[in-house]
């Protein structure tokens, strides 16, 4: 069946974190080598996000610091610097083509204003905190279907996490698409499991012509 619609999960596919990791290392006082070699031990062992901050700063609190960042003036949130050079033109590409373009990640409600005012050429922007179910459950990849109004087989998802994103794409009967960048994406590439994924790319400049000859 071909595929008529594409959602793209957000952090390390469509948006760089690179910045915003530095930038919680300098608010917890941790030299950034050491905190991006924690950040890669739990990558390795399959440890939720929090693990890495509470290497640091026992019994850490993410809304507790988050808030607390917003009122020093140092918001975890990013903005157009952030987005990968390939972002855009793929998204483009892909609405030019004729495609239902949209974003769903695991990210918190403020972060769909962040992407809003972006404006980019997509459909439907969706963050978890704001659904109210998150990756990798099955119900998250089922709102997905909804919000298309097309079959799990006509439906692309992007990502560069097998936990989150190849794996449980996959399982609801969707195109899994392995992008193979960031932390996770380098790390979990490595995995036997990464060759589950349908297609496989390092660049999103590859993606409309693989979505294209799949």
């Amino acid at each position: 069946m071909p595929i008529r619609a594409v959602f793209f999960d957000i952090g390390a596919t469509l948006i760089s974190e690179d910045r915003l990791w530095a930038r919680w290392a300098d608010w917890l006082g941790v030299p950034h080598l050491t905190f991006f070699a924690a950040m890669g031990s739990a990558i390795e062992r399959d440890e939720r996000l929090e693990r890495v901050f509470e290497y640091f700063k026992p019994g850490f609190n993410l809304e507790e610091e988050e808030a607390a960042r917003a009122a020093a003036g140092v918001p975890n949130v990013f903005d157009a610097k952030d987005l990968y050079p390939d972002a855009v033109p793929c998204l483009q590409a892909l609405k030019d083509a004729g495609l239902f373009v949209g974003l769903a990640g695991n990210q918190p409600a403020s972060a769909e204003g962040s992407l809003r005012v972006l404006d980019l050429p997509v459909e439907v922007i969706g963050v978890s905190a704001a659904w109210g179910v998150a990756k990798p459950s099955p119900e998250f990849f089922a709102k997905l279907t909804q919000i298309a109004a097309l079959p799990p087989a006509e439906i692309a998802y992007v990502g560069d996490r097998l936990d989150n994103d190849i794996l449980p794409a996959k399982a609801a009967g969707m195109v899994s698409v392995f992008l193979r960048r960031g932390p996770w994406g380098v790390i979990h590439a490595r995995r036997p499991e990464a060759a589950l994924a349908d297609i496989r790319i390092d660049s999103l400049t590859k993606l409309p012509d693989a979505l294209q000859t799949y």
